[in-house]
């Protein structure tokens, strides 16, 4: 009788358009998943790109998109060009150290010559640099910087206090690397003369430990221990020096008027005795930009960029010109936009102007003296591509087209691959023209996964802004095929909603929007919503939960699950939300501040308390614990365990360096001691993003079935 009805539903279903049912299954076939074109390194001449393949290098035409040379053969891990195109860094061995950070073997081949160079005698180093002038090579061992020549092979050393866990000279720290999102913390001069480099002493930062329990050979576990500043704990303190190669002295800056700051950027301007460096205080709402003179260590201050909340500290454009003019992005205006500045700190004008945001730089070309940008201008849950003459006139859109636009630009800007990605179809890559941003060719349309959505005929996105707390929240939903307005459905809400993201746009999303197929199959009814605090609105939109982390991002969510509750097709006694990271953390506020609405919560890695979370992203939002314990401990799931009601499961990799388990555990511990029911499921030895060999597929299986048995 059941295999009857099945097979009469999948009949009637395909007989009346509705297209075939999508499983668990479908979703990791990865049938649906689109094929991408890598826009590969750009050459200095606009005119050709290069990819890494298996037998190479390979070199390509913009005008005819075909291969027109191949470079060097052999298999590489990575590979990347130096200033001029003279030499290419050819990675043979890599292994990662965290989500950015890797150690590598490199060798260097002369393009001239045809000559390779082992670097550090095939060491694995980090952040290989080569000097202006092709002669020298900077790169990082073990905590220390060196320096290789080329010619002579010979390896200098210019530090040699680095130590694990205790000094860092060239790269960064974990946080650094994690929230200010650079690794490599050193700089050539242009005249190759002089090495600017951060160091960091890390030795009263506290310690994370996170045991390692390898396979079943292994008897006991090991720990992968690093340092980490959780919210108002001690930072890195951090020192600028500069090394002269021709003294073989070192130099530090003098910092003295701080006392508790960051370095989110530190690079040479475009004049050899100059050195550019961005000093933060450690709330990350006051900046100054220095010259410093690489001779007398004279600071030149700029300017000072100040906010009443936070500074993305994370996303700052300082692009230098050939007359050492720069580009600089702020959202003073209240919205996030393009500045030009002379060297001497006075502002020129301000590029871009209008209620939207730059979400991209591309560069700029001193060719035609125009800025490439993408933005928001076609609505926040859209993105545009654009140039624009430095000085704010004769703006020309490239791209904007429904959908988020986005473009890999050739070095002479003359060419980009547009990438064309929209909600209910496919990513399309083509070819087009930089000076108008007309189509060239089209170079993949995807006609394969488009006839595979097209067969499964999946339920579509539909967006809209809903009215919640006075303000026009971003969303879309998903509905059962099958709908029928006179039924009742169970709501499952998913969602991020931290500090400047943004889920409810205008893209496929094409894992979740797949895996969201299988629940609509399933009669759910699916609701994605950006709550306040979100991006793509403008900083008030976004800033407004400064200091109060999570408290009108809840209520967002739980005035979005009332109203879609009021709809006469929704069952408001079933609504559900699942939510990963951040997502985690809202998912478990739901199921605590707001368990009347919410029956059924699935938190991936969430942060329970901020004050578990590290310095540099949770300050910037919060503060420090010492200084708004409120803003912390009120939105709080852990405090709020006594409130739980529903159904909910919380999952966690045990080797999580971001999110620690410690989380997950001090929650686990918390509603075990409120006598609350829940289920815990943790994935040993997964990061973050807990995923390798059978993860996902067991972890979405058993994400599905909880939410079929629960909601």
């Amino acid at each position: 009788m059941k295999q009857t009805f099945l097979y009469f539903f999948c009949f009637f279903t395909l007989q009346t358009g509705f297209g075939q049912e999508f499983t668990l299954d479908d979703l990791f076939r990865f049938e649906y998943y689109p094929n991408a074109v890598q826009g590969g390194a750009s050459m200095l001449d606009g005119e050709h790109f290069t990819l890494l393949s298996d037998t190479g290098i390979e070199k390509y035409s913009y005008k005819t998109f075909q291969k027109v040379d191949q470079i060097k053969n052999g298999r590489f891990t990575d590979y990347f060009f130096n200033a001029d195109e003279s030499y290419l860094f050819l990675e043979t061995k890599s292994e990662p150290i965290f989500r950015r950070s890797k150690r590598s073997v490199y060798t260097l081949y002369n393009l001239k010559t045809k000559e390779e160079t082992k670097l550090f005698d095939g060491k694995m180093i980090q952040e290989p640099t080569l000097s202006p002038d092709g002669k020298k090579v900077a790169f990082v061992f073990e905590n220390n910087l060196y320096f290789q020549d080329i010619a002579t092979q010979k390896v200098s050393q210019i530090t040699s206090d680095g130590s694990a866990g205790e000094i860092i000279n060239g790269v960064t720290d974990w946080v650094y690397e994690e929230e200010f999102s650079f690794v490599r913390a050193f700089d050539w001069s242009a005249d190759s003369n002089t090495i600017a480099f951060i160091r960091f002493d890390e030795s009263h930062v506290p310690e994370i430990g996170i045991d390692i329990y390898g396979n079943d050979q292994a008897l006991y576990p090991s720990q992968l221990k690093f340092k980490y500043p959780k919210a108002g704990e001690k930072n890195s303190l951090v020192e600028v020096k500069l090394y002269d190669l021709k003294s073989n002295k070192t130099k530090t800056l003098d910092l003295s008027e701080y006392s508790d700051f960051y370095i989110p950027r530190i690079q040479f301007s475009k004049k050899a005795d100059e050195l550019a460096l961005v000093v933060s205080n450690r709330h990350q709402n006051k900046l100054d930009v220095f010259l410093v003179n690489t001779t007398s260590l004279e600071k030149k201050k700029l300017f000072t960029e100040t906010d009443k909340a936070w500074i993305d500290t994370d996303n700052l454009t300082l692009d230098f010109l050939d007359d050492n003019s720069f580009l600089w992005n702020s959202e003073r205006d209240g919205y996030r936009h393009i500045y030009h500045y002379s060297d001497k700190g006075k502002l020129i004008n301000q590029v871009t102007k209008g209620k939207w945001e730059v979400t991209n730089f591309y560069g700029y070309s001193p060719e035609n003296k125009r800025i490439y940008f993408q933005s928001t201008e076609p609505g926040s849950m859209n993105r545009g591509v654009y140039s624009i003459g430095i000085n704010g006139k004769r703006k020309q859109t490239l791209a904007d087209k429904p959908g988020m636009n986005s473009a890999n630009f050739s070095h002479s800007f003359a060419y980009f691959i547009l990438t064309h990605d929209q909600a209910n179809t496919v990513p399309t890559y083509s070819l087009a023209n930089g000076k108008n941003g007309d189509i060239l060719t089209v170079l993949e349309d995807n006609s394969r996964a488009k006839a595979y959505w097209e067969q499964k005929n999946p339920a579509p996105k539909v967006f809209s802004e809903i009215d919640i707390n006075g303000v026009k929240l971003n969303s879309y939903m998903i509905k059962p095929k099958d709908f029928d307005p006179n039924k009742e459905y169970p709501l499952f809400m998913y969602l991020y909603g931290g500090p400047g993201s943004q889920q409810a746009t205008n893209r496929a999303d094409t894992f979740n929007y797949w895996w969201f197929q299988v629940l609509a199959d399933a009669g759910y009814v699916v609701v994605c919503v950006d709550n306040r605090g979100t991006g793509g609105k403008g900083a008030e939109f976004k800033k407004v939960t400064y200091k109060n982390l999570g408290h009108y991002e809840i209520e967002d969510q739980m005035a979005a699950a009332k109203y879609y509750g009021s709809l006469p097709f929704i069952d408001k006694d079933r609504i559900g939300m699942f939510g990963w990271s951040f997502g985690g953390y809202m998912t478990s506020l739901a199921m605590t501040k707001g368990a009347d609405i919410f029956k059924m919560g699935i938190a991936v890695a969430p942060v329970t308390n901020w004050k578990y979370y590290d310095t540099v992203y949770t300050e910037r939002f919060l503060q420090t614990p010492q200084e708004n314990e409120s803003g912390y401990n009120d939105n709080s799931p852990i405090n709020y365990v006594d409130l739980m009601k529903g159904n909910f499961l919380m999952i966690h990799g045990t080797a999580d360096d971001n999110v620690h388990v410690q989380n997950a555990m001090q929650f686990a511990e918390a509603l075990i001691q409120a006598n609350k029911e829940f289920e815990y499921m943790v994935y040993p030895d997964k990061n973050h993003g807990i995923f390798g060999g059978n993860t996902r597929r067991h972890l979405y299986n058993k994400m599905t079935k909880f939410i079929k048995e629960n909601l």
